[in-house]
């Protein structure tokens, strides 16, 4: 089995509503596509990069999912302190490259695998099945268990979406029940809808305070490939620890001069870096002058730079 990429939502203003169309948790966690060839089972990121080490917990699959072969669609989620799931506490796990340290991560950080789709069946792709049969036949198969669970589907996008207002959480994802699974696609029988905005911005430059990391310089491109200064962050969700480790890694990334394009608003004492290294940052809104209206950093996460555009 080779590693797909999964299908993506787009985003919408509006909710869609309609007798066809349900309305899912948009989970604050990591796209994880398992497959099971009926001998060994496989954990793959929506970049194709294998995550099996990371989620130990997922790799018996015989234990939750009945079928002799399957792919399922997924994300895989970690719950912060205040209940809620928290990108930066899953990113602890799936950052994680040595495998002597997964053990005592699993009882740091519990995960939970949110299944909400299954593409491949027994030996046979069913990507062409509406997603109707699809849920249907992960109601047959999954069997939940303290870190495996099926992600319902909801007939009232609006009251799913207050209710994701009213927790803080992320947003939701509707989805047409009669749309097909098309690999690779970004379709519109899947719209999403977000609570709050995030991004995923390039590290540009940074600031110190005793010799410490303490604010990211934060970057998108535009289509020519020039990087755009986009605003600063020197608050969210990183620890001290993490600021210390962001510190050494930047250390063969500096330069003399500036990687953006336009001149960003702090200077002073700025280091520049080579851009390489990419953050997730929560965002109110963008102003005016297209930069980040109260930026919070979450993590540290593994895509390259030059995936990081403007929005059109």
């Amino acid at each position: 089995m080779h590693p797909i990429i999964p299908m993506e939502p787009i985003s919408c203003e509006t909710i869609p509503e309609g007798p066809n169309w349900i309305a899912q948790v948009k989970w604050d966690g990591v796209r994880i596509v398992t497959y099971f060839d009926g001998q060994e089972t496989r954990l793959f990121n929506r970049r194709k990069n294998e995550r099996t080490i990371q989620f130990p917990e997922l790799a018996d699959i015989q234990t939750y999912c009945k079928a002799r072969s399957v792919i399922l669609d997924g994300e895989v989620i970690a719950l912060g302190s205040d209940g809620k799931p928290s990108f930066h506490e899953v990113m602890r796990r799936d950052g994680i490259r040595r495998p002597e340290k997964v053990s005592q991560a699993q009882k740091a950080v519990p995960i939970t695998y949110m299944i909400f789709d299954v593409i491949f069946l027994d030996g046979e792709w069913i990507i062409n099945r509406s997603l109707r049969e699809r849920m249907s036949l992960l109601s047959e198969i999954i069997m939940p268990n303290e870190h495996v669970q099926l992600v319902p589907g909801n007939d009232n996008g609006q009251a799913l979406y207050d209710v994701i207002q009213q927790h803080g959480m992320e947003g939701i994802v509707m989805k047409d029940l009669n749309s097909k699974y098309v690999i690779g696609g970004k379709e519109k029988q899947w719209q999403k809808k977000k609570y709050y905005r995030d991004t995923i911005a390039v590290v540009g430059g940074v600031t110190l305070r005793d010799n410490i990391v303490n604010a990211l310089l934060l970057g998108l491109y535009d289509q020519e490939g020039h990087l755009f200064y986009i605003g600063h962050a020197g608050t969210g969700r990183f620890t001290q620890s993490d600021w210390r480790a962001l510190t050494e890694r930047i250390a063969p990334l500096t330069q003399q001069n500036s990687p953006f394009a336009n001149k960003p608003s702090r200077v002073k004492g700025a280091v520049w870096l080579t851009p390489k290294i990419t953050v997730k940052v929560q965002f109110a809104e963008w102003t005016e002058g297209y930069t980040l209206r109260q930026p919070s950093i979450q993590a540290v996460v593994d895509v390259p730079a030059d995936h990081c555009v403007l929005e059109s």
